[in-house]
């Protein structure tokens, strides 16, 4: 703050500093020192003296002086003085690292302050500020829980059963009549600005040859539109779709809340800013943050990145928990009136966002958790599955079911496996179960990754990377919560594969799952589309010919009847 003036003289007095000129040249040489930011370190007003110091020299000073005196402020304020002002008095933050210090001894991870005296202020309170946001007695906690979990209460035996069929519906089975019913009662809720949307979008496209985060990638289609595009196109649409279907005289809106990692935050917002949010309100588009957990070595030791920062990592898609509660993701939802939350990941070009069906589907259920699913390809496709686990809703991964258990096939429904129910990471959570989120999150496990991490070697001072992996990093999945559902309060909706999943995970040219068969199905969704609309596709004796339609035009093959009738030979575009 700038104090009044009969506050000032008393601030700088504090700091040793009389009222006349001979001080006033004493001050105005020390800030023309080679290094004047120290100067004002050491005064216990820090920035505020700096600042009230340049009123009184205005005062009191020559024009001349003072012209210097402004220059003098200006070239410190251009320095990361602004910053550098934020960091706490010497005092304040030697009692800080007094107090963490003892914490990281008492959990015998004080290796994270081997450089410490070599720092300089800034990375000190750059590495202090790292340190106060973990608990190392808790990290110590996390780590032995995980790498030595308790023993289950089943032994080992855990009752494995595919989801019973109270709780259960498939699109393909599904009647015609019970799928319009989901969707008018979806339709009327997002009507009513009931439903919300939240993607976890915190991972790098590094696997596709790129750096930016994935939802920016370019899958290849005739209009050049990203993930991030596809899907903010179909919340647009799908606004609009609500408004016209109910007759709503006001605005209908889902708001967008995207969940970032540290390194995928900025590149985000300035790819949302830069295609002016995809025609969606800035103030509906909520971006933020997940959480990070120490990287750890394979001797337990909290790693370090460089001598004034720890190596972490994101805590996986579960992070989306604590996040919600830490960016007042929940706060903003209660203000907006928002009942019913639809999650999914950022890699599925065909994914429905705001999907009225899937919305209206789990409403009427009146669960707290609902999960989309498709039919698992065949026993060898290495997928996760939903199932009953020991009487509970779960996910396996697939290395964790045998090869006869997975070749098993439903003697109720001939030619399809008993355990298919393909998790696609596409969930919905009413909202006053994400309130409890507080009561239950301490008890979500942890999952370990072993990994090779750069670290900074604490004998050496040497940055080492690793040939193989040295360490491990903590993450938690989304579905970490199932299991502590009634599967009376959990639902599961299967879908079409061809219509609502196609991921992208890997490099342009590996044949499954890459740029190429994303392209690819969302331009054979579209020739569906247009198809059942009447259109004609001549010249195409191998079905290879495919239409991008947008979802501005279309969310989901309605609208089109304007096709009936016309004849299309290439792969185009319609927007």
């Amino acid at each position: 703050m700038i104090y009044p003036s009969a506050q000032r003289w008393a601030c700088l007095r504090k700091a040793g500093i009389n009222r006349s000129r001979k001080c006033a040249v004493l001050l105005v040489s020390r800030l023309t020192s080679p290094n004047p930011t120290y100067f004002l370190y050491n005064t216990r007003t820090g920035i505020q003296l700096l600042c009230n110091l340049y009123i009184v020299l205005l005062d009191t000073y020559t024009p001349v002086a003072n012209l210097k005196v402004l220059r003098i402020y200006m070239s410190i304020s251009a320095m990361d003085v602004n910053q550098d002002a934020k960091i706490k008095l010497q005092d304040d933050y030697e009692q800080d690292y007094e107090s963490l210090k003892r914490k990281y001894v008492e959990a015998n991870q004080e290796q994270v302050f081997t450089f410490y005296d070599s720092l300089s202020t800034i990375e000190k309170k750059k590495l202090i500020s790292q340190l106060s946001s973990f608990d190392p007695s808790n990290i110590n906690q996390i780590v032995d829980r995980t790498l030595h979990p308790p023993k289950s209460e089943h032994n080992g035996n855990d009752c494995l059963q595919p989801l019973p069929d109270s709780v259960t519906a498939s699109i393909i089975d599904s009647k015609t009549e019970d799928i319009e019913k989901w969707h008018d009662m979806g339709i009327n809720l997002i009507a009513q600005n009931q439903v919300a949307v939240v993607l976890m979008a915190g991972g790098q496209g590094t696997r596709l040859g790129s750096s930016a985060p994935k939802g920016c990638f370019d899958i290849g289609l005739p209009s050049g539109k990203s993930l991030f595009q596809l899907q903010g196109e179909r919340i647009k649409k799908m606004q609009d779709l609500a408004k016209k279907t109910s007759g709503s005289t006001s605005e209908v809106v889902i708001p967008w809340y995207t969940m970032t990692s540290g390194p995928t935050r900025e590149a985000t917002r300035k790819f949302f800013e830069d295609h002016d949010y995809f025609g969606l309100e800035k103030e509906n588009v909520i971006i933020f943050e997940q959480g990070v957990l120490p990287c750890i070595s394979n001797e337990g030791k909290i790693l370090l990145e460089s001598k004034s920062q720890l190596a972490v990592a994101p805590d996986g898609n579960g992070g989306i928990y604590q996040a919600m509660i830490s960016s007042n993701i929940l706060t903003d939802m209660r203000k907006r009136g928002i009942k019913h939350i639809q999650a999914y990941c950022v890699d599925n070009c065909l994914v429905k966002v705001a999907d009225p069906v899937f919305i209206g589907f789990s409403a009427s259920k009146m669960v707290d958790i609902a999960t989309k699913v498709v039919r698992k390809r065949n026993a060898g496709e290495s997928v996760g599955l939903i199932v009953s686990k020991n009487g509970k809703p779960d996910v396996i991964e697939y290395s964790e079911m045998d090869h006869e258990t997975a070749a098993a096939m439903d003697p109720h429904h001939p030619g399809v496996l008993k355990f298919r129910a393909a998790n696609i990471v596409n969930h919905y959570y009413s909202f006053s179960f994400l309130e409890t989120i507080p009561n239950w999150l301490h008890r979500l496990p942890h999952h370990i990754a072993r990994k090779k991490i750069p670290y900074l070697d604490t004998k050496t001072g040497i940055q080492v990377q690793p040939q193989k992996p040295n360490g491990i990093k903590l993450e938690q999945f989304v579905f970490d919560c199932f299991p502590m559902l009634d599967l009376s309060k959990f639902a599961c909706l299967e879908v079409k594969r061809e219509d609502e999943f196609s991921p992208l995970k890997n490099a342009t040219g590996a044949g499954e799952d890459d740029a190429d068969t994303s392209k690819r199905d969302i331009l054979q969704q579209g020739r569906r589309w247009a198809q059942a609309a009447g259109a004609i596709f001549g010249n195409d004796n191998n079905n290879s010919a495919g239409l991008e339609i947008s979802s501005l035009v279309s969310y989901a093959g309605e609208g089109l009847e304007f096709l009936k009738g016309k004849t299309i030979t290439t792969s185009a575009i319609l927007k």
